[in-house]
Parts: C-alpha cells; structure tokens; sequence
C-alpha cells in the first residue's frame, strides 16, 4: 500500500531528560535504593556472624555489648 503525504504540520517540543521524573517517582526509586543497600549490609552482617568461629554463646553476648 502506497501513501503520499502532501504537507505535514508538527510541533516539536524539546524537554530536559532530568525533568521527566515526578518527585514522588524519585522518591520510590531512592526508598527501593536505600532498602536494597539496607537489606544487603545486613545480609553481610549475618554471613559474617555465621563465618566467625567464637567460645560459645556467652562469648557472642559479650561482643554484642562492646
């Protein structure tokens, strides 16, 4: 199918990239961010726990009151 298009009027706006995120998305994306980070560090936290070789469990309380 052929078509021929005479004339053709458009307008063009130019929009900065950076402004298309409401603030309310921005803040979904920083929150899911933050929790990622938080979820990671602790997931950290306990793989080292598990790794550590200690005396016992009085030896564990009594590094967790330093």
């Amino acid at each position: 199918m052929e078509v021929e298009i005479g004339n053709i009027v458009s307008t063009v706006r130019a929009v900065d990239g950076d402004s298309l995120l409401a603030p309310q998305t921005l803040d979904k994306i920083i929150r899911a961010v933050l929790q990622a980070i938080h979820e990671q560090e602790e997931h950290g936290k306990r793989s080292r726990a598990e790794r550590r070789i200690t005396g016992g469990v009085s030896h564990e309380r009594d590094e967790g009151e330093r």
